[in-house]
């Protein structure tokens, strides 16, 4: 999931950077210190927003530059268990299919695709289901859950687990379908229900 949090941090203006907008300097020092970090805390930073940096400084023996307490928010995408999301299919390989969730990509195994044996189409990039047919390809828009998440320690890319082996995950067309046939299904039924209550009056 995405959210925004609120830190506190330091960050050091270098003499040749006074008499400049301090909330721009500010921001790009956050920026080249945050941007793109992966933490286990704060998950997949996006970016920084929403800066107050304090205008009175610190000096400290045998460095120029003055130190400020800033206050600021960071866009998170926070990835948890159990939590179910859409994304795109960015790469089709033998073993799976990559999902675009937030700014990161997670791992579709074929083991978790669907329940039917699946085949890879290298030429096509489409793995597909022998019985059902179903096919998947770049571009496609999924519905999947989360089931591993993996950040690691800071400055590492993180790793996330996803399955469509559940009702109404997988290709949105394939969860439209289904979705059909269970209407069908449930009107037939009610129809039924209908018929045999007439026939009892």
């Amino acid at each position: 999931m995405f959210k925004l949090v609120t830190l506190e941090d330091a960050i050091r203006i270098p003499p040749e950077r006074f008499g400049e907008e301090i909330d721009t300097v500010g921001y790009e020092q956050l920026k080249m210190k945050y941007d793109g970090m992966v933490d286990e805390e704060l998950g997949y930073v996006i970016g920084v927003t929403q800066i107050k940096v304090n205008p009175f400084g610190k000096i400290i023996p045998g460095d120029g530059a003055t130190f400020h307490k800033v206050e600021f928010s960071l866009l998170t995408f926070f990835p948890k268990i159990q939590e179910v999301i859409e994304g795109e299919v960015v790469e089709i390989a033998e073993f799976g299919a990559f999902i675009r969730i937030g700014p990161v990509d997670a791992l579709l195994h074929v083991s978790q695709l669907m329940d039917d044996y699946i085949s890879y189409d290298e030429r096509q990039g489409v793995l597909m289901g022998k019985e059902t047919k179903r096919k998947l390809q770049t571009g496609d828009r999924v519905r999947v859950r989360i089931t591993a998440v993996s950040l690691g320690r800071s400055g590492g890319s993180g790793k996330i687990g996803v399955t469509a082996r559940q009702p109404f995950l997988g290709k949105i067309e394939w969860i439209r379908k289904d979705v059909e046939k269970i209407d069908a299904t449930g009107a037939e039924e009610s129809g039924d229900a209908k018929t045999v209550g007439e026939s009892e009056k």
